[in-house]
This record gives C-alpha cells, sequence and structure tokens, in this order.
C-alpha cells in the first residue's frame, strides 16, 4: 500500500509561483513513475507532468511547458512541482499520483496506482 500526500496549494495571483510537494509512504518509492495530474471544476482530469523513477526523464502537457517543473528527491520520498508564472485557467485541484508497476513514464491516469487526496490551486485575475 503507498500513501500520498499532497501539499503547498493555496490561492495566488496571475505571474506569481507556488510549489506543491507530494509525500510518499513505501520503501520502494525510488521506482515509481511519479505524475501531477489536475482538475479543474466541470472538467476531466488531466495530466500536468510525470518523472521518471530516476528523475532522469520528464513530461509536460502542453498548457504547462516552460512553466512547471516536476522533480523528486528519492531520499525524502517526496515529489515537487514547482509552478511559475501561473495563470487563471491553471485553477484546478491538483493530485499526484504514483505508478508502482511502470516501466517508463506515462501521461495516462489509468495507469496510476495510487493517488492523493489532492490540493487546491486557485490563481486570480
Amino acid at each position: 500500500q503507498v500513501q500520498l500526500v499532497e501539499s503547498g496549494g493555496g490561492l495566488v495571483q496571475a505571474g506569481g509561483s507556488l510549489r506543491l510537494f507530494c509525500a510518499a509512504s513505501g520503501r520502494t518509492f525510488s521506482s515509481y513513475v511519479m505524475g501531477w495530474f489536475r482538475q479543474a471544476p466541470g472538467k476531466e482530469r488531466e495530466f500536468v507532468a510525470v518523472v521518471s523513477w530516476s528523475g532522469a526523464r520528464t513530461s509536460y502537457a502542453d498548457s504547462v511547458k516552460g512553466r512547471f517543473t516536476i522533480s523528486r528527491d528519492n531520499a525524502k520520498n517526496t515529489v515537487y512541482l514547482q509552478m511559475n508564472s501561473l495563470k487563471p485557467e491553471d485553477t484546478a485541484v491538483y493530485y499526484c499520483a504514483a505508478d508502482v508497476r511502470a516501466g517508463k513514464i506515462s501521461i495516462d491516469q489509468y495507469e496510476y496506482d495510487y493517488w492523493g487526496q489532492g490540493t487546491q490551486v486557485t490563481v486570480s485575475s
């Protein structure tokens, strides 16, 4: 069983920055592919970013590319999402997710086995 706990969300003005944290349980965290997804009101959950087990490979949604950075610290069982130049359309609940069976990174939410409870990010204009 893997538990994921997100934090770092909040209210920020457009153009501002936030850093999200996802703390994971599990002795084999360093083998998990970790992803961030988000869900805005009235919309389906969508992919944001993913990082490989080593941190060497990443992938981003086009809407956040160049503004968001995903990273991880395997010694701390933590994955991060640095969000810069935030826009009102980034407003959503952000979820981290773990793919514990992965051999490769995936942007498909159905490939992920465990999910956190989410953290709210609100960007005001």
